[in-house]
C-alpha cells in the first residue's frame, strides 16, 4: 500500500480511534495522547499492514495494546495521576508502616522463603510479581530462552506453593503467589 492511501484509509477510521481511545482512557487528554501513540506507531510500522486486510482491526489492536502498555508501565512506577485541574503526579510512598498484624507477619515470612530460593528461580519469579513481562525478563537474563523463562517462573511458584503448605498446612489464600 502506498503512503498517500495509507494516509487516507487512516484518516477515514481516525474518528472511530478517537472514541476508541475515550473509551479506553476516560480522560480527554490521555485519550489524545493514546490516539497520538497509534498514530504514530501505525505510519513508523505501516509496512507490516498486510493490504487487502482489515485495516480498523489493525489500528485498534495497535490501540488496545498501546493502552495496555502504558498501564503496565504506569503499574510499575507507582505513579496515580491526579485528574484534577492541577494534574499533580502522586508517587506512592515507598515506607512501609509496621504493623502486628497476622498478615504482615505471613507475609515477611513468605518473603524469606522467596529469598531462600535458588536465584536461577527466585530472580525470573521477582521480575514477574514487579510486573515485568516475559520479554523484559528474557532480556535482563541474558536472552535465554523463552520456555526456559516460564518454566523457571513456573517452577519458582510450585516451590514456593510447596513450602507454603509446609509452614501453613493450607494453599488456598497464597494460589495467587
Amino acid at each position: 500500500m502506498q503512503k498517500l492511501q495509507f494516509v487516507q484509509e487512516f484518516e477515514t477510521h481516525s474518528n472511530y480511534l478517537k472514541r476508541f481511545a475515550m473509551k479506553l482512557t476516560r480522560d480527554k487528554n490521555r485519550a489524545d495522547d493514546l490516539f497520538q501513540d497509534t498514530a504514530l506507531s501505525a505510519f513508523r510500522y505501516q509496512n507490516k499492514y498486510l493490504a487487502n486486510t482489515n485495516l480498523k482491526a489493525w489500528l485498534s489492536t495497535i490501540m488496545k495494546n498501546s493502552f495496555i502498555n502504558q498501564y503496565r508501565k504506569q503499574k510499575r512506577r507507582n505513579e496515580i495521576q491526579d485528574t484534577s485541574t492541577e494534574n499533580f503526579y502522586l508517587n506512592e510512598s515507598k515506607e512501609v508502616i509496621e504493623n502486628d498484624g497476622e498478615m504482615m507477619v505471613n507475609m515477611k515470612e513468605i518473603f524469606k522463603i522467596i529469598d531462600d530460593l535458588n536465584e536461577t528461580y527466585r530472580v525470573p519469579f521477582l521480575m514477574a510479581y514487579q510486573g515485568y513481562q516475559y520479554d523484559e525478563i528474557q532480556k535482563a537474563m541474558g536472552g535465554l530462552p523463552m520456555g526456559t523463562i516460564k518454566s523457571r517462573i513456573h517452577n519458582a511458584r510450585r516451590i514456593l506453593k510447596g513450602r507454603i503448605k509446609e509452614l501453613y498446612g493450607q494453599v488456598e489464600m497464597y494460589e495467587q503467589v
